[in-house]
């Protein structure tokens, strides 16, 4: 009798998974479709991870990148890479969007980090005396809290308009330091929790500034915990040659951090 019941109820159940979609994953179906665009700065350009696409020039764009990485693992119906180093969030709304439009389904981005002199900091913090260095913070801090903002604002809504109908993803900022790790040299613990300190507040106003947009945000501070300079197994390069490479993602890092984050949001 049981195996009789077996046999009348399993077709009835695998007609209703069907019919609700459930016969396979739904992501590998969404992904086939998507119309992917990737914009941003050197975050989402790949700076730090090597394999550089050969047409990418200065921009720096990475095979390794998590824009990249996704693209190749999903297979989406197209893929538009125009992050670059050194971007703004004016440079990425006045030259990285055109490939957007009303088909686009799906954006990622990182941007926010050069508007507020983010590598200058680490220059002054490396270069300078602890207390030059934690008035630099404070100073970007409050960049964070006063103009970027309205600049997030800009770059956001020139998104929206250019594609209407896709779901933006915007990622932030690890934290950079392991407080109390590895390290025997450097910048001080002072200095090291001040440019934390710093990664939160502009991490804090991307999510309010993404929220604000209808937008998703997602945080890479979860995955990079553990993987910080000073951690002893860190995802980011710490001052190096090149030193544009400096306080950028490894592989590791778009692999292993960015990457997670983006997929668990897109």
């Amino acid at each position: 009798m049981y195996a009789s019941r077996l046999r009348w109820v399993l077709p009835a159940v695998l007609a209703m998974a069907a019919a609700l979609g459930l016969a396979q994953p739904a992501s590998a179906a969404t992904a086939a479709g998507e119309r992917y665009v990737a914009v941003g700065d050197s975050y989402s350009s790949g700076v730090g991870a090597g394999s550089y696409l050969s047409d990418s020039g200065s921009c720096q764009r990475s095979s390794k990148a998590y824009p990249s990485l996704w693209a190749a693992a999903n297979a989406p119906a197209s893929f538009s890479f125009t992050a670059c180093s050194g971007a703004t969030t004016s440079t990425v709304k006045n030259s990285q969007l055109t490939p957007l439009d009303s088909s686009t389904t799906l954006v990622s981005v990182t941007a926010g980090g050069n508007d507020v002199g983010f590598a200058n900091v680490m220059q002054t913090c490396v270069l300078q005396s602890e207390a030059t260095c934690v008035n630099a913070v404070n100073s970007a801090i409050s960049q964070v809290n006063n103009t970027l903002p309205g600049s997030l604002s800009s770059l956001y809504g020139a998104i929206r308009r250019k594609a209407p109908q896709a779901h933006v993803v915007v990622l932030g900022y690890p934290r950079f330091y392991q407080l109390n790790g590895s390290c025997i040299a450097g910048l001080s613990e002072n200095e090291r929790a001040a440019i934390n300190r710093g990664s939160d507040a502009l991490n804090g106003m991307l999510a309010k500034q993404a929220a604000d947009a209808g937008f998703s945000y997602s945080s890479v501070v979860d995955e990079f915990t553990g993987h910080e300079i000073c951690s002893g197994n860190a995802w980011l390069h710490s001052l190096t040659v090149p030193v544009s490479n400096s306080y950028h993602p490894t592989a590791a890092g778009h692999s292993g951090g960015y990457l997670p984050a983006f997929r668990s949001a897109a």
